[in-house]
């Protein structure tokens, strides 16, 4: 097979375990959008259902829907703004909504379930107005199911914004006593103990990934995801021959070039240009030459392999690890965009 991504289920059951139990007594809910961040939301979300997630959350309609109809049960919470049209699918797929306009939260019908959202420095979704945001409550009623905001800044090393955020969020939740609070994504659940009231809210971290962009093992979490693809060619290269689009290669000394055939078009980022690394063989190799839609070259120094041979792109081998947050970095982005990024024409395998 060309490319393959490879997810391990049992990882995100057991990074599920560990948040869980960093959480406890708050529960956790497990975040799959965005196809559960590129692993496969159906499959990472029993996985995180046995790993001790009784809450599940997406961003759209359509992705409760798409839990739904493989028979994914148990609170599903849609955290995105709904239209009209989507509002009636979330519905249907038993899922709670969230709120934080009176006249959406009124008008919903009565079996259904409402977070209401507090803006406290996000400035997306929600209102910034505490007496606003207490008048949706009121407008709720008994469909209200709970209170909630969102970190801005929860990653970053200065906590200064972040526990600004805490402040106004706890301030306005102190108006309403009993209900369910719950604010944490994966990096607050990590770093912020007092943030973590009734229920965490993890997305990255379930699948093994940094939220602070560094080692997840760290915090001891296991990446759950590798992307492989393998040689497809090798080839002599002499002194002055290039490689790839544009020649932005050119071999100073007489070495080996294996083609693996992944590319942009798989979702391995054009911005890896002559600034990545491959694993083949166990050892590390820097790709060379531009990436293009449907391949890449990497140089094999003086130890040419067959052909055929494993090529890791995430993953691990023969103690050689490349993270997603290596990968992220050296694009001056974060890890999420990287799982999310790998297109569907690769092939997920679940095990």
């Amino acid at each position: 097979m060309r490319a393959l991504a490879r997810v391990d289920l049992g990882a995100i059951e057991r990074n599920c375990a560990r948040l869980a139990a960093v959480a406890a007594p708050a529960k956790l809910c497990a975040v799959v959008k965005a196809d559960g961040y590129g692993h496969g939301a159906v499959p990472a979300a029993r996985a995180a259902q046995a790993g001790g997630a009784p809450w599940l959350a997406v961003a759209t309609a359509g992705e409760a829907y798409e839990l739904r109809s493989a028979g994914v049960g148990g609170p599903v919470l849609v955290m995105g703004a709904l239209a009209p049209a989507e509002l009636h699918v979330a519905l249907e797929a038993r899922a709670d909504v969230v709120a934080w306009r009176e006249e959406f939260a009124a008008s919903l019908p009565e079996q259904a379930r409402v977070h209401v959202k507090l803006d406290t420095g996000m400035g997306r979704l929600g209102t910034r107005d505490p007496d606003e945001a207490s008048r949706v409550v009121e407008a709720a009623g008994d469909r209200l199911a709970g209170l909630m905001t969102h970190f801005a800044t929860a990653d970053e090393d200065d906590a200064s914004f972040l526990e600004a955020q805490l402040e106004r969020f706890e301030e306005w939740i102190a108006r309403h006593p009993g209900v369910p609070v719950h604010a944490a994504n994966s990096a607050a659940t990590l770093r912020l103990p007092a943030a973590r009231f009734d229920m965490v809210r993890c997305g990255i971290a379930i699948y093994g990934m940094d939220p602070f962009g560094r080692d997840p093992a760290a915090h001891g979490l296991e990446p759950a995801l590798e992307l492989v693809s393998y040689v497809a060619e090798v080839k002599r290269a002499r002194p002055g021959e290039s490689a790839g689009y544009g020649r932005r290669f050119v071999a100073e000394r007489e070495t080996w070039l294996g083609t693996i055939p992944i590319g942009y078009g798989d979702g391995y980022r054009r911005g890896l240009t002559n600034n990545a690394d491959v694993l083949v063989g166990g050892r590390r190799v820097p790709l060379v030459g531009t990436v293009s839609m449907d391949n890449i070259t990497v140089d094999l120094g003086d130890e040419p392999v067959e052909r055929g041979a494993e090529a890791v792109l995430i993953g691990a081998r023969g103690g050689e690890r490349i993270l997603a947050e290596e990968l992220a970095t050296r694009l001056g982005t974060i890890d999420y965009e990287i799982t999310c990024g790998i297109s569907p024409r690769v092939p997920r395998e679940h095990r």
